[in-house]
């Protein structure tokens, strides 16, 4: 028979136990690094492109035409796509890089400059849908297998769109917010360019998720551009409107994000009373939550796409069968103490975010911790 002695050193030892084991779950928070998940949890049949007709002998030249490198995200695009191809020295005789400056038109002239140089396979990143689409074509058309990624063209004469879901970035990040809130409270909605698909999408998926919920309620929803300083001014307009009525700030990117919280601090709302708020890929979003003490999830839409894409080309030119749309993993990261029932973390974000680094650095460029991409240099093949 156990005495009250005993019962007292098993539940302490108990205790002790759920602590270790609570202590080392927290260590193994370090990201998810399987399949991507979209794939994995897909509930629509995967279409795969039979790609038997483009195998051939390398070393292959590639050609990447680059809508532009007019921010931090698409510098790391540009980053990611070269490290991979460094790093496949032996299948890539030559990357040949282009940027069109954010100019569809100069774009188009620079897929028929690669066309001409006679490349074994184009990746493109569209300045716009429309306006690629027909080079795009022609060049499917030739022979020549495109691979598209971050943005797509208006038509589907393409071998592989490698990019990250829109859609599970929005209704994961409002489920997320959701439960965390309780089910009630007020929110403001901050989306990216107004029309840009990227951003309607990632709204439509949220408000669905908050239509779930009968006792939340949308205050506003505003667009930023994905502009830090727009984020910030959006913010603080909504602050002087709405004041303490507002329990969570929704945010399709940790760009507004980082501006949102910045107007939070400047109103003089204190650390651990800032309402729960959501980030993706900008370091500044998640260290300014990590320093202000706010419940905090992202989702990130990374970069690191470009040096899938490369992956995926190798595998085309390989014969090997791709999917038409390739949607990598994006790790999730939540605060200590605010996962929900639906939503764990990956990864820690007091972990995740670099707090001896400047805040507008992309986080998942897949290019390591100690990434920077005023230094960065690879010797990739030219």
């Amino acid at each position: 028979m156990r005495t009250a002695k005993t019962l007292k050193v098993l539940a302490l030892l108990s205790s002790m136990l759920m602590a270790v084991s609570y202590a080392s779950a927290d260590e193994n928070k370090d990201g998810y690094k399987g399949k991507p998940r979209t794939l994995l949890w897909a509930s629509r049949d995967l279409e795969y492109v039979d790609t038997s007709k483009y195998k051939k002998d390398g070393p292959f030249v590639i050609g990447f035409s680059n809508a532009s490198i007019s921010n931090i995200w698409r510098v790391g695009l540009l980053h990611s796509i070269e490290k991979a191809a460094a790093d496949n020295k032996d299948k890539i005789k030559q990357l040949i890089i282009t940027d069109a400056n954010d100019d569809p038109a100069k774009q188009v002239s620079d897929v028929q400059d690669l066309l001409q140089r006679q490349v074994d396979l184009l990746i493109v990143s569209p300045a716009t849908a429309q306006a690629l689409d027909p080079i795009v074509s022609q060049a499917m058309d030739q022979g020549v297998p495109v691979v598209l990624v971050d943005r797509r063209v208006s038509g589907d004469n393409y071998v592989s769109f490698v990019t990250a879901s829109d859609q599970a970035l929005g209704r994961t990040m409002a489920q997320w917010m959701a439960e965390r809130m309780g089910g009630k409270g007020n929110i403001i909605m901050i989306g990216g360019i107004a029309g840009a698909s990227p951003a309607e999408l990632r709204i439509a998926a949220a408000k669905q998720v908050f239509a779930e919920f009968p006792d939340i309620r949308i205050l506003d929803v505003q667009y930023s551009d994905w502009s830090p300083a727009k984020g910030k001014q959006v913010m603080a307009a909504m602050i002087q409107k709405y004041g303490d009525q507002i329990n969570g700030v929704w945010n399709d990117s940790g760009l507004q994000g980082s501006g949102a919280l910045e107007a939070f601090v400047e109103a003089g709302w204190a650390d651990g009373k800032i309402p729960p708020i959501t980030c993706a890929d900008l370091n500044g979003c998640v260290k300014l939550a990590v320093q202000h003490k706010v419940p905090v999830m992202s989702f990130d839409y990374p970069p690191a796409m470009g040096g899938v894409s490369v992956a995926v080309a190798l595998k085309v030119l390989a014969g090997t069968p791709v999917p038409k749309q390739y949607e990598v993993n994006a790790d999730i990261a939540v605060s200590k103490g605010d996962e929900t029932a639906s939503v764990k973390a990956d990864r820690w974000v007091e972990d995740y975010a670099r707090l001896d680094r400047p805040n507008d650095l992309i986080l998942s460029t897949g290019l390591g911790p100690d990434y920077d991409p005023s230094t960065f240099s690879v010797d990739y093949p030219k």
